[in-house]
């Protein structure tokens, strides 16, 4: 039997980042991954035409600015070739009658934008942007990068200062009432709720208010890692490698191998044996783990029960890679820069009839969704003189005419050629300068990644009872598991998906601290400045 003393089942960029904090700890570690390839949702493919790159899953990085990986790994290194486009204007939402609301990473450049609309929601831009900031460095990045606590011990240590009463005040509203009290215009508003509610959170949910202050804080955060996102997973691969460890691709896990309620290693499918001297981290979803790989005959019962009250997203993604012959060329040229473009919305309820028809299990005619030019801020992902495009549009997976009616070609290019009726609208010449289009659909992304069952790309959905000590649930949500010796380090668990690098960052350190092992890496700085204030 093969030894290791780290076994990460899943080479994403959780898995990637666990793997490399580890092997520079000493460790010997090995990466199992089911695709040939390591990085996950860090993927880069040509899946058009030759030369023209794609970011086929990840594309918007959020929190490079705070994850801990890229300056403990030294990833921010040329060596690593792990750069970033850092666009000025960060959000365009065009609109019909030739204005539009732009979202910059200059304060002042978007109070101008958004007091074309109304000065109320310039002046009250400029204030959510200091306060929002403000609540970044003191609690929420930080908290994303250590251990959650139970929440009512959280919520005291917040009700301790008059920031972490402000939070929790967010924390108790819904994403909409947030965006209708900070502002009035109802562009202003569609825009600003687009980019709170993006990244899975429903409009009227209460509860998890903090994440869309943070989503907001970050809309003017969003990085484009230069030659494709693959190239992060390239950088931590290359990482992990120098420091001893390996990454075995193509394999198949058929069990995790617990004696005496023990993780001790895994078999595959192939019928190999790998013993984990130390420890095993899972990296893909709770119900694989468990039920699959562990067995629900080595659990207990509530256990058991409580992952199969595990909730999936209620919605996934439609997107359309496009290769261009020639640049796009914008009805509002002052939109043309923009990172992110959000297309086919003029005001909220656009935006709420589109998210109840996702409810219904259908695509509303007409529907909206953000797109992105990556080759006019990278010219490395397109051929000289070409231009790469992606149209990213929330969509059901669970059709209401049978989730199988996703396989359907015919299906798929109607989809996407109602996309481009609404890009057309923004961009007259977009189908004139169309090579080639390729289509994902959410049961695509399922069965690309089996982790994100029902096309779900965090593992799971974003809401009070799956988020924080309860992400997954309170017997795994400090990565340990039920299982000794069998840790959690994916999106399932705290902080969550969009590749944070959190979930495989506080793991790494979980199994250090039960190594007895002092860890080579430091306490981020805005994590102790956090401790001190006591707020964590």
């Amino acid at each position: 039997m093969v030894k290791y003393d780290i076994i990460i089942i899943g080479a994403g960029p959780n898995g990637l980042t666990a793997g490399a904090y580890l092997a520079k700890q000493g460790l010997k570690v090995l990466i199992l991954e089911r695709k040939l390839e390591a990085g996950g949702g860090l993927a880069t493919e040509e899946v058009t035409l030759p030369g023209f790159l794609h970011n086929t899953h990840s594309i918007y990085h959020m929190m490079v600015d705070y994850a801990p990986a890229y300056k403990d790994l030294g990833l921010d290194n040329s060596h690593y070739k792990v750069r970033y486009v850092y666009p000025s204007l960060q959000f365009a939402l065009p609109l019909q009658d030739g204005r539009a609301v732009c979202l910059y990473t200059d304060v002042e450049q978007t109070c101008k934008s958004l007091a074309q609309f109304s000065k109320h929601d310039a002046d009250s831009y400029r204030d959510m942007h200091r306060r929002f900031k403000e609540y970044m460095e003191a609690f929420l990045a930080p908290a994303t990068y250590v251990p959650p606590i139970p929440a009512l011990e959280q919520a005291a240590k917040l009700d301790d200062s008059e920031l972490g009463r402000e939070i929790t005040a967010y924390s108790e509203k819904s994403p909409k009432q947030i965006v209708d009290e900070l502002f009035e215009d109802e562009h202003v508003r569609t825009l600003m709720l687009y980019t709170a509610c993006h990244w899975g959170l429903e409009y009227d949910i209460e509860g998890v208010g903090y994440l869309a202050v943070l989503y907001l804080n970050r809309a003017t955060n969003y990085r484009l890692s230069v030659g494709g996102s693959h190239m992060l997973s390239q950088g931590l691969n290359k990482v992990l490698i120098e420091n001893g460890g390996m990454v075995w691709g193509s394999q198949r896990i058929k069990r995790i191998l617990v004696e005496g309620g023990v993780a001790r290693g895994v078999e595959l499918e192939d019928g190999r044996m790998v013993e984990a001297g130390k420890a095993i981290i899972s990296t893909i979803d709770p119900h694989q783990t468990f039920l699959k790989l562990v067995g629900d005959d080595k659990l207990e019962n509530d256990f058991v029960d409580r992952l199969n009250d595990w909730k999936w997203e209620s919605w996934s993604l439609f997107e359309t890679h496009l290769a261009l012959e020639s640049a796009p060329q914008f009805t509002y040229p002052e939109t043309a820069g923009a990172f992110v473009h959000v297309m086919g919305y003029e005001t909220t309820q656009d935006l709420i009839n589109h998210w109840d028809a996702i409810k219904r299990g259908e695509l509303a005619a007409g529907a909206g969704f953000n797109a992105c030019f990556p080759s006019i801020h990278d010219p490395s992902q397109a051929p000289p003189g070409k231009y790469t495009a992606l149209i990213s549009q929330m969509a059901p997976y669970n059709l209401k005419e049978g989730t199988q009616k996703w396989y359907g070609l015919k299906f798929k290019e109607e989809q996407a050629e109602r996309c481009l009726d609404v890009m057309q609208r923004y961009i007259p010449n977009v189908r004139d300068a169309l090579l080639w289009k390729s289509m994902t659909t959410p049961l695509d992304i399922q069965n690309k990644f089996l982790d994100m069952v029902q096309g779900s790309i965090k593992q799971g959905a974003y809401h009070p009872f799956q988020m924080g000590y309860l992400r997954p649930n309170e017997q795994c949500s400090q990565n340990r598991t039920p299982i000794k010796n069998l840790y959690l380090g994916g999106a399932s668990c705290h902080p969550g998906g969009l590749v944070l690098l959190g979930p495989g960052y506080v793991a790494a350190g979980s199994v250090v601290e039960d190594l007895g092992q002092e860890r080579w890496w430091k306490e981020p700085e805005t994590v102790t400045v956090a401790r001190q204030a006591g707020l964590l």
